[in-house]
């Protein structure tokens, strides 16, 4: 019995770990997939534009609530983004780490009502829109965000 609740605890709380951590480590779960994120190059692309297309790292991951993370990487291994895509909205608390409060003021900034919230500065900017039953958002460091990464590439 004591394996069956064993179990059940772990179930419960790997979802919450496979959280990145804005402008910190990325996640270490076991759910997470690590490819590198190659951008899409235009025939006779230079040099420079292939040595663009390896400065990040894509990382993602489904917790228990079916919500889709991507965490984008430096080769520092720093997270620089994320973003999210579910029927809930993830835990921001877990995701955003030391710039919740930024998000938290963002949101108290603006009138309230229906439509998305869209705030930030020089340090950090935030997306984030839905519905009942599908939200989705992004968060980034524009200061770390690599050479010639636009926000509308983070998917």
């Amino acid at each position: 019995m004591s394996v069956l609740k064993f179990a059940i605890l772990a179930a419960t709380l790997l979802p919450l770990s496979s959280y990145a951590t804005l402008g910190g480590a990325p996640s270490a779960g076991a759910s997470s997939q690590s490819a590198p994120r190659a951008m899409q190059s235009v025939a006779g692309a230079s040099a420079a534009g292939a040595a663009r297309a390896a400065s990040y790292t894509l990382r993602q991951s489904i917790d228990a609530n079916g919500v889709t993370i991507r965490e984008y990487v430096l080769p520092g291994n720093v997270v620089f983004a994320v973003t999210w895509d579910g029927p809930i909205r993830p835990d921001m608390t877990a995701l955003l780490g030391s710039y919740f409060p930024n998000y938290v003021s963002a949101g108290h900034s603006r009138a309230r009502g229906t439509g998305p919230l869209i705030d930030g500065n020089d340090d950090f900017r935030v997306e984030s829109a839905g519905r009942l039953g599908r939200f989705f958002g992004m968060a980034y460091l524009p200061r770390l965000m690599p050479a010639g990464v636009r926000p509308g590439d983070l998917q």
